[in-house]
């Protein structure tokens, strides 16, 4: 008996769980590999980070999603390296898995410049497990200001940096300050919640640089009224225990969070790819890896031009429109079909929301600002949401915020009992939630 065609897929984000989708029906059987057991929507990865959801409403388990689909057997595990000659991929645990081909969906990690000893001070936000650590470094913050006597000390505790002013920067800058003043007013009583400082900092000339000026300048505006201090055309030159440093100004800060850059997985130290400035793969036209066609490189993990000749960003739509195509051409190589055009990437668009009703959304032919841009931006996301039942617990809770502005995923969890007032005992940052 003939046996079925091996596709191994690493990586269960939008770009993997996308190319899975598409070979269903297809005379093959799958190996999805990842290091977590949850497909997450990184999209409101911020919100999860912020206290607006809870993690389970933006994270699914890849188990659940893929429970009917008999030919794909889900692994959890960390992959160490891959062997392209032989059509190797090595696990963590020294297993060794074959495959016919291979779809590498990876993703991305923290780019720090250089300075990757920043990642101690200023946490990124990529997984759920980050969001759940801000969330706690965020709260707890306040917590340790409100027993702090000392003003110096607890004007840094009271003091958030946002290192970077692309759409997950301003999102986060925005949902800190709508946190800080408005949702936690009045529940305090030895510090005064207004007197909290949201800093973005901004090394380009404007915030939101990818987008269109004039939806730049909103979204600029939008900050300030919310009570964002914006810092452009400032690089960060130090971030440390105390603080940060930029444009040779120090900033005093218990809580920096970086937004500033990405870098790609290792996929291309296991591949020994030729890369790009950030360690995305080189790929051909059709997304393979050059000299190896059985090789697809997708997603964040991979750096490809579009018809124009500009980089495809490193987003959701753009993921899962590859691992659409690569699984179109997995099929049409096994049906012996050589006439497949290569990869065209279709850009849908920019979306970005400033706080609870403002946003900038410009999709071309049509671009939107203030409440209804805030209103197409919360249609778009639930939509792309996986679930009825997750569609509409999250349409609730942003509704509920919207008219209340209150806020009900502010948990803090499994600190320590033996915290004090010193600065050094009062409760540690937790390192999971549930």
């Amino acid at each position: 008996m003939k046996k079925l065609h091996h596709v191994v897929i690493v990586g269960a984000g939008f770009g993997g769980i996308q190319t899975a989708h598409h070979l269903k029906g297809a005379n093959v059987r799958i190996t999805l590999i990842d290091q977590h057991n949850y497909h997450l929507f990184q999209p409101l990865l911020y919100q999860a980070a912020t206290a607006l959801l809870a993690p389970s409403e933006i994270a699914w388990p890849i188990r659940h999603l893929l429970r009917k689909r008999s030919e794909i057997t889900t692994l959890l595990a960390k992959v160490n390296d891959i062997d392209k000659f032989h059509k190797k991929v090595f696990l963590e645990n020294n297993e060794t898995i074959e495959y016919d081909t291979l779809v590498l969906a990876t993703g991305a990690r923290h780019a720090y410049f250089g300075n990757d000893e920043w990642a101690n001070y200023a946490p990124g936000l990529k997984v759920l497990e980050d969001a759940t650590d801000i969330r706690q470094k965020i709260l707890i913050a306040f917590e340790k200001a409100e027993r702090e006597t000392d003003l110096e000390h607890r004007a840094a505790l009271l003091c958030f940096v946002v290192v970077g002013g692309g759409p997950t920067g301003v999102e986060l800058a925005g949902t800190i300050a709508e946190l800080a003043h408005h949702t936690l007013s009045g529940e305090f009583r030895n510090i005064d919640i207004q007197k909290t400082r949201v800093v973005l900092i901004e090394a380009a000339s404007r915030v939101l640089p990818s987008f269109e000026e004039s939806l730049s300048a909103y979204a600029m505006n939008a900050l300030e009224k919310l009570g964002v201090e914006v810092q452009l055309g400032k690089p960060v030159s130090e971030c440390n225990a105390l603080g940060v440093v930029f444009d040779d100004t120090t900033l005093s800060a218990k809580t920096i969070l970086w937004a500033a850059g990405v870098q790609a997985s290792p996929a291309a130290n296991w591949l020994e790819a030729e890369t790009d400035h950030v360690n995305r793969v080189k790929i051909e036209p059709d997304l393979t890896l050059p000299g190896h066609p059985e090789v697809f490189v997708i997603g964040d993990t991979a750096t490809i031009s579009d018809e124009s000749g500009k980089q495809v960003p490193g987003i959701a739509p753009a993921a899962k429109q590859q691992g659409q195509y690569a699984a179109k051409l997995i099929c049409a190589r096994l049906q012996n079909k050589t006439n497949m055009k290569p990869f065209r990437y279709r850009h849908y668009g920019d979306l970005a929301t400033i706080g609870k009703r403002a946003a900038v959304f410009d999709i071309g032919w049509m671009k939107a600002r203030g409440r209804l841009a805030w209103w197409l931006w919360g249609i778009a996301h639930i939509y792309f949401l996986i679930g009825v039942r997750n569609r509409i617990v999250v349409a609730m809770h942003w509704l509920w915020i919207y008219f209340k502005g209150d806020r009900g995923a502010r948990l803090i969890t499994q600190v320590d009992n033996q915290s004090s007032a010193n600065e050094n005992t009062i409760p540690n940052e937790i390192k999971k939630d549930s």
